[in-house]
């Protein structure tokens, strides 16, 4: 049996690896019967366009995402830099995440949405697969809007993406390709 104070070498370079490996932000959002919940997320990934269809990775440990789960249909929010306050409040344990300082709707079919957030889809659980600590769960899109994804040129300075680096948020800005140090060229 392992001494869990020891750390195993693959699981410290598993760690290290996905510390510097970014990930996108998304804001998850669902009605339950007790009240509205929201969690934010940095697992979402595209599984396919037609159907649309999502995945992520739920904790098993956690209230919030269990649910999410058990609500059914949620809606996903594509978070920018200038979001950064609401993704925080979104992914701190016991916070009002729909306080009456937050500007929030709910759709004609019941889920909340914040309203400043401009990117949003309501999606819809496919399947789930329980995994040791963790749910991947794939859904599929019902409804949404992308006001800026017909112009790829409309994301000013203001607007970075929002991603997770380090144990950090950070802005990725629209900037063009850049080449290699000569150090690093093969």
């Amino acid at each position: 049996m392992k001494d869990h104070l020891m750390t195993d070498p693959l699981s410290d370079a598993f760690r290290s690896a996905f510390r510097h490996h970014p990930a996108g932000v998304a804001i998850l959002t669902a009605n339950t019967p007790d009240g509205p919940v929201a969690l934010t997320v940095s697992s979402l990934f595209s599984i396919s366009a037609e159907p649309p269809l999502v995945g992520m990775s739920l904790s098993r440990h956690s209230r919030v995402a269990e649910a999410l789960l058990a609500a059914g249909t949620m809606v996903i929010h594509f978070p920018r830099y200038e979001d950064i306050d609401l993704a925080t409040l979104c992914a701190t344990p016991g916070a009002d995440r729909f306080g009456p300082d937050i500007d929030w709707e709910s759709l004609p079919t019941g889920e909340p949405r914040y309203r400043r957030i401009g990117t949003w889809f309501r999606a819809e659980i496919h399947k789930t697969m329980p995994l040791d600590g963790a749910t991947v769960v794939a859904a599929e899109l019902r409804e949404g809007i992308c006001p800026t994804c017909n112009d790829r040129h409309s994301h000013p300075a203001t607007s970075d993406t929002l991603v997770y680096l380090d144990r950090s948020w950070r802005g990725l800005g629209p900037k063009g390709p850049t080449e290699p140090p000569e150090e690093g060229r093969f």
